[in-house]
């Protein structure tokens, strides 16, 4: 018997114990010091042979292959995704924005190109289980041309029974909550920086004008509504100090406690041009670093958002493993983008990006089906760096559009530091366990 490919031991943060992880098995512990000291010098077989983490190796292949395949079946019944960006133009001007290289025309979407790219989802994705998120730019502009073509877009989302998801900096929440109201709407993604002095000093209107009070007031009129909320945090080393103090803030505001409300916290990353050598941004294991500090110190962070730290907040909210990670990139498999101007692109990270297109949808259908295969294909079996790799199941090669901007190849890495980010997440869950966790129920053992 040898060790499992798939194992992922190390010791927990600020702690004599371990852990250890394996994304093929789907099995997780907790070792004192002398259970770690057995496992490495394969003591007590039985039990590691059992939970997979001491094995045959054509055993375990036989396994993989067929993880692989049942997951090459979910992923093509998978919801789809499908992002309608109806124009790049932006009322505000956030310091870390990536799209401000993009050509911003103040012309709306035309009332073709939308009819356009319902005819194209009607044909393409006959028989799928799909939903449409309205991303921008700002899609919720207070004019009469922007408000008609929204309008437009959700009485064709509503006529197919689709729901409706929409990101936006929500300064017009107000402005557009009549048509919200009559839509299905999945949830609203609101972006908050931190408390008003730090949000104001980063997501600016284009005149410099402050907007955290104008968005908070719409928080509250969706959630008065009944209207899901997901509010996303950028994070990087000019805010995430304000966290503490924001997550007060969204407390004191009864957000937290809303059954509609919830949070997404993300990493100030490098893609496209505007964030090449920024000194501001955090690698990924610094922020979940800075988060693990923050939250020792301040708890009631948990109240607001709980971090993921790679798999470890799904270990110990549902007290088992995830299904193994063979993909981390969802886009041209479960996420498709399209713009006014009618092309296609594979997701969010890419829409509007020149170089990026896929193909069109209007005025006629043309696609680059050789790109498209190569979005298609990429898995941790066609990146040849992941072939070796012992976290690959829980990483699943990161973000295409990161790899490729880094490296200029989809068919690249974006590398997770999955080990770090599990040391730190089991370390701080299971110190703190929040209340409605318990020891019994983590599937991690003693």
């Amino acid at each position: 018997m040898e060790f499992s490919k798939h194992n992922i031991f190390s010791r927990i943060a600020d702690s004599d114990t371990y852990f250890i992880v394996n994304p093929l098995s789907g099995n997780a512990d907790i070792l004192e010091p002398h259970e770690a000291r057995a496992f490495k010098e394969k003591q007590h077989l039985d039990e590691f042979i059992e939970k997979g983490y001491l094995v045959d190796a054509k055993t375990e292949e036989q396994l993989f292959k067929q993880k692989y395949l049942n997951f090459l079946d979910e992923r093509d019944s998978d919801e789809l995704q499908i992002f309608f960006t109806p124009w790049y133009t932006c009322n505000f001007n956030c310091s870390y924005c990536f799209q401000d290289e993009y050509t911003n025309p103040t012309e709306g979407v035309k009332n073709a190109v939308i009819d356009g790219f319902f005819a194209y989802i009607d044909q393409k994705f006959a028989g799928r289980q799909k939903y449409i998120t309205i991303f921008g730019g700002e899609p919720l502009l207070n004019s009469p041309a922007k408000r008609e073509s929204i309008r437009k877009i959700l009485e064709g989302a509503n006529a197919r029974k689709l729901d409706i998801a929409i990101v936006t900096n929500g300064y017009h929440i107000a402005e557009y909550i009549d048509l919200l109201t009559g839509a299905r709407i999945r949830e609203i993604q609101v972006t908050m920086d931190g408390t008003q002095q730090v949000h104001d000093a980063r997501r600016m209107l284009r005149g410099g004008k402050g907007s955290f009070e104008r968005i908070a007031q719409g928080i509250d009129l969706l959630l008065e509504h009944d209207i899901p909320v997901n509010l996303r945090m950028i994070i990087d080393k000019q805010n995430v100090y304000d966290l503490p103090g924001f997550a007060q803030f969204a407390i004191s505001r009864g957000w937290t406690t809303s059954p509609y409300f919830k949070t997404a916290f993300g990493r100030n990353y490098e893609l496209h041009h505007c964030q090449t050598g920024n000194t501001r941004l955090f690698s990924r294991i610094e922020m979940y670093q800075k988060l693990y500090q923050i939250i020792k110190k301040h708890p009631e962070v948990l109240e607001l958002h709980k971090p993921a730290f790679s798999i470890a907040k799904f270990i110990f909210e549902n007290g088992e493993l995830p299904n193994p990670l063979f993909d981390a990139c969802t886009g041209a498999k479960a996420e498709w983008a399209f713009d006014y101007t009618g092309r296609i692109y594979s997701c969010t990270a890419t829409v509007g990006n020149k170089g990026d297109e896929l193909g069109t949808f209007y005025p006629k259908i043309d696609l680059n089906e050789e790109l498209i295969e190569e979005w298609e294909e990429r898995d941790v079996l066609t990146i040849k760096e992941c072939a070796d790799c012992a976290v690959r199941l829980a990483c699943g090669g990161g973000c295409a559009a990161v790899a490729k901007t880094r490296t200029g190849k989809i068919q690249s890495p974006d590398c997770r530091p999955i080990q770090g980010l599990l040391e730190l997440g089991i370390g701080l869950y299971s110190e703190f366990e929040m209340e409605e966790y318990h020891e019994a129920d983590f599937g991690l053992e003693t």
